[in-house]
């Protein structure tokens, strides 16, 4: 049997990747992904917010084609940028991520989540000519009843905080355009819903693992919801199943044009601050965990939120592979390269590699 290594890299080399998001955490991971094997990347995106980031620490301005500086809601540069480099694939991930940031910046949270999604949607039926895209939208995107259901595919949509909410819309929108015009075009799109993804060059704020290296220096780390469970897993599990899936819309495989989930292993699921003492032991550090008081900040945040990721596993063969535990020690492993300064492509490109060959 061909090693599966060989068959991602014959099927991706020379292929042209249209990804926007290129410069955030899980673009940045994608890029070095589909770069492993030998695909052609042009990026679209916002300049990285912050100094501190995964794409320049890493360099990932070397291995991507073109890095285009562009907003998702600029439409005519958008489309004109896909025209011009006439991809095999949309990869669309840029997107307003963070819930909290959300309830501040409501209306560009819509903007950036939904009419971005819009965009690349009508583009798609527009120009006819690029036949697989993937859209990322989130595990947010379930109506949460907070009663330890495992949400399938089909579940019912809804989200209360604005960012949710915002891609629970991007996600009606694709419904739509896929019935009313995709499906009939034979253009093969997808959208994709991963758990709470975690790993190495993540600097979010508002995020747990950045949150947690930045209380180094006054051992305490301020949570909204520290008992609240959540679905985590490392950022390269649902990488890969991505990669999968885009493979099937470029095959026109008949059950192409429906959303997917792209959960953890069921063991993964665990509390908030489950995750800081997993870091805190594996790290040999103390951080405590503070809870927020509810005076101070009234966002929302569900209690409990699971992923059932059944469908994928069973028709494109995809699985999680990491643990808890597994996952702490590569975001351990990862930021020891970083705080000793070396190389970050280089360290994330392996744990890639080591990733391909786990059974």
């Amino acid at each position: 049997m061909e090693n599966n290594s060989n068959i991602l890299y014959k099927f991706w080399k020379n292929k042209k990747v249209f990804l926007t998001g290129h410069t955030g955490f899980k673009g940045s991971w994608l890029s070095i992904f589909l770069n492993l094997f030998g695909a052609r990347i042009v990026g679209y995106s916002l300049k990285p917010e912050k100094k501190l980031n995964f794409f320049d620490l890493a360099n990932l301005k070397s291995i991507v084609e073109k890095s285009i500086v562009g907003d998702i809601r600029d439409y005519r540069k958008l489309k004109n940028s896909i025209i011009n480099f006439k991809p095999d694939f949309i990869v669309h991930m840029a997107a307003q991520p963070l819930v909290r940031y959300s309830y501040d910046y409501p209306r560009y949270t819509y903007e950036v989540n939904s009419l971005g999604t819009l965009n690349i949607l009508n583009i798609l039926h527009e120009i006819k000519f690029v036949k697989s895209a993937l859209i990322i939208t989130t595990d947010k995107v379930y109506e949460n009843k907070n009663n330890g259901a495992y949400y399938k595919e089909n579940d019912n949509l809804g989200g209360l905080d604005p960012y949710s909410n915002s891609k629970s819309c991007a996600e009606l929108m694709f419904n739509s355009y896929n019935n009313s015009f995709l499906k009939r075009q034979n253009i093969f799109v997808a959208t994709a819903r991963a758990g709470n993804v975690i790993g190495g060059g993540d600097f979010s704020l508002d995020r747990i693992i950045p949150d947690y290296f930045r209380s180094f220096k006054n051992k305490k780390i301020f949570l909204r919801s520290p008992n609240s469970i959540r679905p985590w897993q490392h950022v390269i599990d649902p990488l890969y199943g991505y990669i999968l899936l885009l493979m099937k819309l470029y095959n026109k495989e008949k059950f192409s044009n429906q959303s997917w989930n792209f959960g953890p292993k069921r063991s993964n699921n665990k509390s908030v601050s489950h995750i800081i003492d997993m870091i805190n032991s594996k790290f040999n550090n103390y951080v405590k965990v503070v809870k927020k008081s509810a005076i101070t900040d009234n966002y929302y945040e569900s209690d409990v939120l699971m992923l059932n990721s059944n469908k994928a596993k069973k028709l494109l063969n995809w699985k999680p592979k990491y643990n808890l535990s597994e996952t702490v020690k590569l975001i351990i492993e990862w930021q020891n390269n970083y705080l000793k300064k070396g190389n970050i492509f280089e360290i994330s490109q392996q744990q890639l590699l080591n990733y391909l060959i786990k059974k």
